[in-house]
């Protein structure tokens, strides 16, 4: 049986969404079979059960998650929710990818969203998944302080952080080895004869870009270079941002050599800099994180690659266990990067 709704601020009707009682009817069964049979719950022979499920394609019927969420013990939703910066960041994309392709066997969906380092749209889509019964939570927070998911860990919610670790509730993480990824940036362009080495990095009060920085600090201290703070410049928030950087150091008396660019977005306003000012073959270049057509510029960049596909994995298998019954002590892996010479950062100085 259909019946029509007429559909708000138009001229036609449209038939309503096929129900559990309409498949019930075409299908010559109770209800309650219908439901043990899209739920795949046990007590349906295989003769009744494809006899609903015919109908239910008849009638284009689509369950309902969220009433039977209610209704299951377990009161799962199947899905997890992934609070990244920026999903339009290939760094972000390619660990998103990832968590999908190990969690999706599983029968897990997932809803992401985009925090751009905003702590209080970090709560309120925290709230909001929480509200909607989500399964687990991947973290790569805006907050510095994370006391306010203490009520949720206690309540048994699955908590990955990822890229940056928590502070103040201990749950597990992924990250990787930051201060060794620009340590091997800056001392790679040192071991190649440079020694004005400037750095651009992201907000100072993000925890990876202070890793980074202090990677680079370590690389000149090792190499016994006097760090000099106009070589240093952080909070640089975009490509447009960092092209302006880069001109202007170039622009000094005694412009740098090489650059470290802490992130891939600052890298390709790096690249579109030094190619304006027709120095991107004299001036080396090595930026933190790949991405997509890297290889293709020229010269081709020199990068410092975090293994994101490796990095999703490890956050889906560990949501995984946890939400399989796992209840032992925080997981807290740290990859390390690798060093992909291509040629920009393989540019010598000045004779």
């Amino acid at each position: 049986m259909t019946t029509t709704l007429t559909h708000s601020g138009s001229d036609g009707e449209r038939p309503a969404r096929s129900t559990m009682k309409d498949v019930a009817q075409l299908a010559g069964v109770s209800v309650k079979t219908v439901s043990r049979v899209v739920n795949g719950e046990p007590g349906a022979s295989a003769v009744v059960r494809e006899r609903v499920l015919r109908a239910a394609e008849r009638l284009d019927y689509r369950h309902n998650l969220g009433a039977s969420t209610l209704r299951r013990k377990d009161a799962r939703s199947g899905i997890v929710g992934a609070l990244l910066q920026d999903v339009g960041n290939s760094f972000s994309a390619g660990l998103l990818r990832a968590l999908e392709d190990t969690l999706r066997p599983s029968g897990l969906s997932v809803l992401a969203a985009s925090l751009d380092e905003e702590p209080e749209r970090e709560r309120d889509i925290v709230s909001d998944l929480v509200a909607r019964r989500a399964d687990g939570l991947v973290l790569m927070p805006a907050s510095h302080r994370h006391e306010y998911l203490l009520s949720e860990r206690r309540a048994g919610l699955p908590l990955v952080f990822v890229d940056r670790r928590p502070h103040g509730v201990d749950c597990d993480s992924v990250t990787i080895d930051n201060q060794l990824g620009a340590d091997l940036a800056t001392a790679h362009l040192i071991a190649g004869g440079h020694q004005r080495i400037a750095m651009l990095s992201d907000l100072h009060e993000i925890e990876t870009a202070q890793e980074r920085i202090a990677g680079y600090r370590a690389a000149l201290d090792k190499a016994h270079l006097g760090f000099d703070p106009e070589l240093l410049v952080h909070s640089v928030r975009s490509e447009d941002e960092a092209a302006r950087v880069i001109a202007g150091l170039l622009g000094t008396a005694d412009p740098p050599t090489a650059f470290v660019t802490g992130r891939n977005i600052i890298t390709i306003g790096a690249v579109r800099a030094l190619r304006a000012a027709d120095v991107a073959r004299k001036v080396a270049l090595v930026g933190f994180d790949d991405f997509p057509l890297a290889d293709l510029i020229e010269p081709a960049l020199t990068v410092i690659r975090q293994d994101v596909r490796r990095i999703g994995t490890e956050v889906g298998r560990i949501l995984l266990d946890r939400l399989a019954g796992d209840s032992g002590p925080p997981q807290h892996v740290v990859l390390e990067p690798t060093l992909v010479r291509r040629g920009s950062g393989e540019i010598p100085p000045p004779a």
